[in-house]
This record gives C-alpha cells, sequence and structure tokens, in this order.
C-alpha cells in the first residue's frame, strides 16, 4: 500500500510513517506546511501539488486543512482517512458530501480500542435504561479542542441507545440533573494521552468502564489499518464500525 501523509512532520505524522515502513508499506509522498521550498522530490507544503499517485491519503495534521485533502481526494479519486479531531460543523458537512464522491474513513478516534469500548457502553447503557451515565475525559495539556472527538464518539454510542439524551458540557451553579442528561466533563493535565472513562450508575451500583492511551503509536496502529482496509473501497462515509466489521 502507497501512502499520502499529510502532516508528516508532527508527532503523528512521524508515528504513521514508522508504522507505514514497519508494515511493508510505503509513504509515496509527504505534506507539511512547515517542508522548506527546496524540499525532497516526495515532500510537499501543500496536498495539492502531490505529483505521486497513492493509493490512500491519511490526514493526521489540523482540522482546518480537511478542505484541502477533500479536494484532493475527489479529484484524484484516492480514499481518505481524515484522523485530526475539532472540526467545526461546516466542516463535519464537507466530509459528509465529499463521501458522496469518494471513500472517506471519519472517526472520533483511531484507536480499537476505544471503538470496542463504544461497543462495550452501549451493551451496559442497554442493560441499564434508568442509570445516570458520565463521560469523563483527561489529556495533555496542549489539546486544542474540549471535549474530545473521542467523549462525542462515545456520547454517540449512548444516544443510539438513547435517542432523547442531551450532553451537558460541564455543570455549574445551581443545575439540578436532569433525566435524560450525559455528562461530559473535560480535564487537561501534564503530558496524558488519553484517557477515556465512562460511570454508569444507579442507586444501588455503579458501572465504569475505561480506556488509558499510553502511547500515540496506537492510533498510527489504527490510522494504517483503516488504510489498509480503505484501499479501493467505493464512494461513501466509512467508520470504525465497518472496520470492526471487517
Amino acid at each position: 500500500m502507497k501512502a499520502l501523509v499529510v502532516g508528516a512532520l508532527g508527532v503523528m505524522g512521524e508515528h504513521i510513517i514508522n508504522k507505514l515502513k514497519a508494515s511493508d508499506n510505503e509513504p509515496c509522498a509527504l505534506v507539511d506546511i512547515r517542508y522548506a521550498n527546496d524540499a525532497k522530490n516526495n515532500e510537499y507544503q501543500k496536498i495539492a501539488d502531490v505529483k505521486e499517485k497513492c493509493d490512500v491519503i491519511i490526514d493526521f495534521s489540523f482540522h482546518g486543512v480537511v478542505s484541502e485533502v477533500l479536494e484532493y481526494a475527489e479529484k484524484t479519486n484516492t480514499p481518505a482517512i481524515i484522523a485530526t479531531t475539532g472540526h467545526t460543523d461546516e466542516e463535519k458537512e464537507m466530509i459528509k458530501n465529499a463521501s458522496q464522491n469518494v471513500a472517506i474513513f471519519y472517526t472520533g478516534n483511531m484507536s480499537v480500542g476505544i471503538a470496542t469500548l463504544c461497543d462495550a457502553v452501549k451493551r451496559v447503557v442497554s442493560a441499564f435504561p434508568d442509570a445516570d451515565v458520565e463521560i469523563i475525559e483527561t489529556h495533555h495539556t496542549r489539546k486544542l479542542d474540549a471535549p474530545s472527538g473521542t467523549a462525542k464518539m462515545i456520547f454517540d454510542a449512548v444516544k443510539e441507545i438513547r435517542p432523547d439524551a442531551v450532553a451537558n458540557y460541564g455543570r455549574n451553579g445551581l443545575c439540578k440533573r436532569e433525566k435524560n442528561e450525559i455528562g461530559i466533563n473535560s480535564l487537561r493535565i501534564g503530558n496524558i494521552v488519553g484517557i477515556h472513562e465512562i460511570r454508569i450508575g444507579t442507586d444501588t451500583e455503579q458501572i465504569t468502564l475505561k480506556h488509558e492511551a499510553y502511547d500515540r503509536a496506537l492510533f498510527a496502529d489504527g490510522a494504517v489499518k483503516a488504510a489498509q482496509f480503505m484501499v479501493g473501497k467505493g464512494a461513501g462515509l466509512y467508520t470504525m464500525k465497518e472496520l470492526l466489521k471487517d
């Protein structure tokens, strides 16, 4: 598999490149705004300038670049893995629209473990229809978006079981908990890669589900698996659900 990596000079870009090489795949083109004008033949500042023919795009750059990535994906009919988070509603609409013309893989978290966690959350919430649900996400102090895309992904999993669920992004003041609300709380501490905890409790018992990421390399593992899955796929919007089924 030949992959075009966007955000190649970032921490995750480095992990992706190393994972591709270790798995007998090829980073055939690299894109990052920090590349110099006299960069190597396969290094570019903008994705629009890429000349190589690649099998798939892996974007681990910044959510604001997604329009350029999608435009290139549609123009070249290249499947794209959108691994960034923090997209605006407008950008999410761009992703949805582009998926009508080209294969797009989009998820709030590239971890297979998180996808499995979401399945477990749905099973427990189904078993306890009247339980209170709280989502607590913890990340490093440099993370820009809050709540995390993963926390939103977990909330969406709960909402599949409870369609009337409403997210409460942090309580303040005098505010009694409403029956259908799901609390989502964000913590930013030190250099934590990512911790997501879901507490599901009744008056008599509580179940706690937790996923803890120790190394950002796990997101590269998931992204490369997604890229391999997407090669040759037809137009459509794909998620971890389809990957796990496969």
